[in-house]
């Protein structure tokens, strides 16, 4: 009896971080088809946030993977949606913070289901995550802020602007000192 209620708990842990991972996944895809339409548009320095933010996710697809695997679950690798393409640079700002809000509330749901089902470790690792995507919702709340406060002002300061962002591995997090 012990050992089949321990694998319906640890079922219901895997179901949420394979939620997550599918929230990941389609985040990555979404910020990395912003990131080639924002530089397209000349806005590189937003761009090259952006894909800092997508390489986040990714190490958060990666390490929700590797929490499902040490429970002996399948990762998923089906987004949670599609990508919404084509989105004007006033679009996406607004946009992503409510995906990262989004985010936000879903993880803080799932940590409650790690916590009811026993499982520390995971919800460990969505505290850890949600703090990093706080810090994305941060940037995009701002940059969206100051497009509607500013408009084509602020966007006039930021075109042209250069979009490398080198080989370094390290996401938006690492390079803004929070991880």
């Amino acid at each position: 009896m012990a050992k089949n209620a321990r694998q319906q708990r640890k079922k219901k842990v895997i179901d949420v971080l394979n939620k997550a991972r599918a929230m990941e996944l389609q985040a990555i895809g979404q910020y990395m088809n912003q990131h080639y339409n924002l530089d397209d548009m000349d806005y590189g320095d937003m761009a090259a946030k952006v894909k800092l933010i997508a390489i986040d996710e990714m190490r958060h697809a990666e390490m929700f993977a590797e929490r499902i695997k040490e429970l002996g679950g399948e990762p998923t690798t089906d987004p949670a949606g599609p990508v919404k393409k084509g989105q004007k640079v006033e679009a996406v700002f607004p946009f992503d913070a409510e995906q990262e809000d989004d985010a936000i509330a879903a993880y803080n749901q799932f940590l409650l289901v790690c916590r009811e089902n026993g499982d520390s470790v995971s919800m460990k690792l969505f505290e850890a995550v949600i703090d990093e995507e706080q810090i994305h919702y941060n940037y995009f709340d701002n940059v969206a802020g100051h497009i509607e406060q500013l408009g084509q002002v602020y966007l006039a300061q930021i075109a042209g602007t250069p979009s490398a962002t080198g080989l370094q591995t390290q996401g938006f997090v690492a390079r803004e000192g929070g991880a």
